[in-house]
């Protein structure tokens, strides 16, 4: 443990931010596995479901969680089963 006062701050403030960032990146996982588990099961509700995790994923990206293009091919690949299955 530091014993600075402005690196104890600094403890804090990263343990904060970690546990914002965690819970983020943790709803996105939740919102496409959602998504696939509805298009899997032919739900009603897929559309709505695949807004949900394109924002997810649009958030996580502008965060810096995930690299943009990672989040671009996210989105590809769940619109690609989204048109598969309507």
């Amino acid at each position: 443990m530091p014993n600075i006062k402005s690196a104890i701050k600094r403890v804090n403030i990263n343990e904060s931010k970690n546990a914002q960032n965690t819970a983020v990146k943790s709803a996105m996982r939740t919102a496409v596995k959602k998504f696939e588990v509805a298009v899997d099961a032919n739900a009603e509700d897929t559309k709505e479901l695949y807004k949900n995790a394109v924002k997810h994923l649009d958030k996580a990206a502008t965060k810096g969680l995930i690299h943009k293009n990672t989040a671009n091919r996210q989105k590809a690949r769940l619109s690609k089963k989204l048109s598969q299955t309507s």
